[in-house]
């Protein structure tokens, strides 16, 4: 059965199921100690990842006396910023830190791609935060092919799970290790670890607690896993959602949506795609946001002052622009962009084509068998 202890230690048990209590380890210190002569082999081990959430799990991976980690497969470079820099992914920089080898195909299911896996002989696969479908011939490994996803799993499958929940208002969330199936995020959990949302987190906050979380939750279940301890568990198909790729576009604030869930929108949208408006032209991007209560009189989608500062009014309630950047410029407050242009008064931002709704609609879309995250 599934773990389901929170990320406090607490344990959560369902009316018809008892959590997977690991092995004993007080127990096997009082063992006698294996030495380097007699100790076991370690298992060939392959990490795939690309993002900054998988930057700790390769650490304690790498770090885990039971893995020698053959390769670490990733992104290639690409270019970065207004100058087009090439840069390696932030798991590409871990492993060289590491002094692990680095593959970096563009696809992953290419023969050539494939081939240069193979060759290296691994028992098994680790994944987090990678972005490509795994071709079958790594999921049949002797330990298959695990995958750290930072949600509740059947809930936000895909490819931003993070955005998904902050977007969604979700009062919880976490980490689910599973074994990787040909599905998207479908695998059988090995375990799960939940986390509690105070409503006020941000995507790139929650991201680096989640890593940490998925770390430590490899590293308790890794060698119970290898040693056959464990059964999956299939999982429900009950609340499965996926989530898509966001795009520039998700990032606009369409007035016509209320202000909560714009103030959601802020805080799930950070760092990529930002939220923003247009006036007359000029893009004003919304770095921290809270709500206040309308007027009567406030017209949705027109700029109001405030007691606080710089407001946008909504079908429900104002956004009040905490911090703003304008195009070009640097951050500032709400207040201090008012001061430099009391003319936005007033003024009228247009609306997103689909809405923040339809927005979030997409990203809780049930649809178990999309492949769309996988790159072109």
């Amino acid at each position: 059965m599934i773990d389901r202890s929170t990320a406090d230690g607490a344990p959560e048990r369902d009316a018809d199921s008892r959590p997977i209590e690991p092995p004993d380890r007080e127990a096997a210190a009082a063992e006698p100690t294996a030495t380097n002569s007699d100790a076991p082999d370690r298992v060939r081990t392959v990490f795939l990842g690309s993002g900054r959430f998988a930057q700790p799990i390769l650490g304690r991976l790498a770090a885990h006396p039971s893995i020698d980690v053959v390769a670490v497969v990733t992104a290639p470079p690409r270019p970065v910023g207004r100058r087009q820099i090439e840069t390696a992914t932030p798991v590409e920089t871990t492993a060289r830190e590491l002094d692990l080898e680095v593959l970096g195909p563009t696809r992953l299911r290419r023969p050539a791609a494939l081939a240069d896996i193979l060759g290296l002989e691994p028992d098994l696969v680790v994944l987090a935060d990678y972005g490509q479908l795994v071709p079958a011939e790594l999921l049949e490994l002797q330990h298959g092919a695990l995958n750290l996803h930072p949600s509740l799993l059947p809930r936000h499958r895909g490819a931003t799970p993070i955005p998904a929940a902050i977007l969604a208002g979700d009062r919880e969330t976490g980490v689910s290790l599973m074994r990787m199936d040909a599905g998207l995020d479908t695998g059988p959990l090995i375990a799960v670890e939940h986390v509690s949302l105070a409503g006020d987190e941000t995507s790139p906050a929650l991201e680096a607690r989640l890593a940490i979380i998925a770390a430590g939750l490899l590293a308790r279940w890794l060698d119970p896993w290898l040693a056959g301890e464990i059964e999956p568990e299939p999982q429900t198909t009950d609340g499965a959602t996926l989530t898509r790729p966001l795009r520039r576009v998700d990032g606009i604030l369409d007035p016509d949506q209320p202000a909560e869930l714009l103030e959601r929108q802020v805080r799930a949208h950070l760092p990529w795609p930002g939220s923003y408006v247009d006036i007359d032209g000029d893009r004003l991007v919304v770095l921290a946001a809270s709500v206040t209560a309308s007027d009567a009189d406030d017209e949705p989608g027109r700029f109001v002052p405030d007691h606080h500062g710089l407001a946008l009014a909504t079908r429900d309630g104002r956004l009040l622009l905490d911090e703003v950047q304008p195009a070009g410029g640097r951050p500032m407050s709400g207040e201090a962009f008012l001061r430099g242009r009391p003319s936005v008064l007033g003024r009228a931002v247009r609306s997103s084509p689909g809405g923040a709704a339809d927005r979030q609609g997409a990203l809780a879309e049930v649809s178990p068998g999309d492949r769309s995250v996988e790159p072109a």
